[in-house]
Parts: structure tokens; C-alpha cells; sequence
């Protein structure tokens, strides 16, 4: 099931909807990290290109983390 997020990107409200799923590994990041969820929403969206979705980019920004994490297992 896809829900509807809410957040605010450089001064204005915007939504995107993800799964549960993919918001929980966002906020996973974001501890790893140490920052806060909507600075990591707002570098995702800084660093996609205009016609990209955010939804999309959020989505891609997890699983390219996840696949690092597992490279980066397989190497040690």
C-alpha cells in the first residue's frame, strides 16, 4: 500500500507517496546519517533532475544505498 507523505522543500509544502517500506529505510538513512529525514529528502530533491519524480528519486536513493550496504558487506 502506497501512503501520502507531506514535507518542506526550501520553503514550500510538497507531498510524495511511497510505500511504508521505503519511508522507514528513508528515516533508517537519516539516523545512519545522523540528520534529520527532511534534510535527506531535501539532498535527494536538490539532486534529481527536474523531470524526475520525487517519489521516484526517493525510491532509487534507498535502493542504491541498500546496494551499497550489501557491496560493502561483501568486501569485508
Amino acid at each position: 500500500m502506497i501512503r501520502k507523505y507531506s514535507t518542506t522543500l526550501h520553503g514550500h509544502r510538497t507531498s510524495f507517496s511511497l510505500e511504508p517500506l521505503f519511508h522507514d529505510e528513508l528515516k533508517a538513512i537519516a539516523d545512519e546519517r545522523a540528520v534529520p529525514v527532511a534534510a535527506l529528502i531535501r539532498e535527494i530533491d536538490d539532486a534529481r533532475a527536474v523531470d524526475d519524480n520525487l517519489s521516484s528519486a526517493l525510491r532509487l536513493h534507498v535502493l542504491e544505498w541498500l546496494k551499497k550496504k550489501v557491496r560493502d558487506a561483501a568486501i569485508s
